[in-house]
């Protein structure tokens, strides 16, 4: 029998290669509204978090008319001024199919808004192959757990019976909080090193040894 019933994924740096975008839409953002540019490993280490707790480590002087500024600025640059690609990984979408053919229900924990994930699952075609999703503006941001709590209440999941994967300490420190395990991808935001810090069941360097981790479970 299959050790998990439900698999919840991260997106950004877990499923679409969209770090470098990130990183370079919020340096764009300071730079055009002449505040400090914060470093590409600080960058890095908010992905995930919704854009308040985002802006509260990044800009934690910036007032509120200000961080709206940056808000609607970042919105601007990654929708349309920024022309950098954020490409599926590739096996991403493969590893979908197979868990799916394997009978485990597949969901979204993300640290976009509603309307931003919304728009990369119909761009990409993945919105099919996910029951559920919760995302940074339903539930509070990672890495509190209640986007898995509300997963796993919808879904009628146990905690022992899902994984989440993600490419952030925030991902490992969210499942943890929630009983759930959790399983590292070193390609996106946070490092091997740095997510073996908050020892997930397992690090992945590459999409498809998910499989390998998953359906050997």
């Amino acid at each position: 029998m299959k050790q998990y019933d439900l698999v919840i994924f991260d997106w950004d740096g877990t499923l679409m290669d969209s770090v470098g975008k990130i990183v370079a839409c919020m340096q764009q953002t300071a730079r055009t509204l002449d505040v400090i540019e914060p470093s590409e490993q600080a960058v890095r280490d908010i992905i995930g978090l919704s854009m308040q707790e985002a802006l509260n480590v990044l800009h934690p002087h910036a007032d509120n008319e200000l961080r709206q500024q940056m808000v609607d600025v970042y919105r601007q640059q990654y929708l349309s001024l920024n022309k950098m690609p954020s490409p599926l990984f590739s096996g991403a979408e493969q590893v979908l199919l197979q868990l799916k053919a394997a009978d485990h229900q597949l969901a979204v924990a993300t640290g976009k808004a509603r309307a931003g994930l919304d728009r990369v699952l119909s761009a990409t075609g993945l919105g099919q192959h996910f029951v559920a999703s919760r995302c940074a503006d339903e539930a509070k941001s990672k890495p509190h757990p209640q986007m898995l709590q509300l997963l796993l209440l919808q879904l009628d999941v146990p905690a022992a019976r899902a994984v989440m994967i993600g490419d952030s300490v925030h991902d490992m420190n969210m499942a943890h909080s929630a009983g759930i395990d959790a399983i590292g991808v070193s390609y996106g935001a946070h490092s091997r090193d740095k997510l073996a810090t908050v020892a997930p069941k397992a690090i992945v360097d590459a999409p498809m040894q998910l499989l390998d981790v998953i359906l050997a479970a």
